[in-house]
């Protein structure tokens, strides 16, 4: 008996393009403020949602001649975070023609030391703290500036594993990319002439030497492709032995324990678990940025 096919999207990128793009101007506008701000990383994601609302701004004030829209990118290093993130997001800005400002935040972690030296010593703690003071950060320059803060969070990190900081990375007005998984944002990243910055190493610049491979143990191809397996009524069972999903996952942890000395994890199924895991998480992890209200009984007279 063949296997059923686990069933992964394609895209028309000009059209999508359009459609982010036409999304972020309308969001923008329909909030009747002067456009938006994201933090520029040099990273794909960040570079994609940068060059996507570009496009959108652009397309909006050709058919709104009395428009007045921009995208302002924000660079935000501290000392974990190497040189070249800082000078691929300066370089990001410079060929979209954007307005950017750099600043570095480790002042304002080092301030901490006052008041959560905990967080500060805890090296995880201390990289959720940095994504909250970057999050703190735009949002007030877009509050100055009656900007609105658009995430950079694709389908894989924020929707499929939940992988980002509560009210850090995750604190954002919209999420652009937030309906493409990674492998089309890279996709995308070509289409919108950033090919060299398409397959960087993702990481969130947390730790020194981070990575999310190194953090999470997979990467997010084989994540989409097990959650989608699992959206599309497919067994765990069926999909530990799945041609799609087996390989991939053993070559992985291969990958892993040649890069690292150790292994994240032993089995198929124990990946399967992980990002069953970590997907419920995600879900949670959304709900609680509207957080839950309790219903009471109130009587209006």
């Amino acid at each position: 008996m063949l296997e059923d096919k686990i069933k992964l999207a394609i895209m028309n990128k000009e059209l999508v393009a359009d459609e982010i793009g036409n999304f972020i101007a309308e969001q923008i506008a329909k909030r009747n403020t002067t456009g938006g701000v994201i933090g520029l990383s040099g990273g794909v994601d960040s570079t994609t949602t940068a060059a996507l609302a570009k496009r959108g701004v652009d397309n909006y004030i050709k058919t709104h001649k009395d428009a007045n829209l921009e995208i302002v990118g924000y660079i935000l290093p501290s000392k974990t975070n190497a040189k070249a993130d800082e000078e691929d997001g300066e370089k990001v800005a410079k060929r979209l023609g954007i307005r950017y400002e750099k600043q570095n935040i480790e002042p304002i972690v080092e301030a901490f030391k006052y008041t959560n030296p905990e967080a500060v010593e805890n090296k995880f703690n201390k990289g959720n703290l940095m994504s909250r003071i970057r999050a703190n950060v735009l949002h007030t320059k877009g509050a100055s500036e009656n900007k609105i803060v658009l995430g950079t969070g694709n389908k894989d990190e924020d929707f499929g594993l939940g992988y980002y900081t509560l009210f850090g990375d995750g604190a954002v007005h919209i999420s652009p990319i937030g309906a493409l998984p990674k492998r089309l944002v890279r996709e995308m990243a070509t289409y919108l002439g950033f090919a060299d910055l398409a397959n960087r190493i993702p990481t969130a610049g947390l730790e020194p030497g981070q990575t999310d491979f190194r953090d999470i143990g997979y990467d997010y191809d084989l994540a989409e492709i097990v959650i989608e397996g699992l959206h599309q009524g497919f067994a765990k069972k069926e999909l530990v032995l799945h041609t799609q999903v087996k390989p991939l996952a053993e070559k992985q942890m291969k990958i892993y324990e040649q890069m690292y000395g150790t292994k994240k994890f032993n089995t198929v199924q124990e990946i399967l678990d992980d990002v069953e895991r970590r997907h419920k998480i995600a879900y949670a992890k959304g709900q609680l940025i509207q957080p839950p209200i309790p219903e009471v009984t109130l009587d209006y007279r």
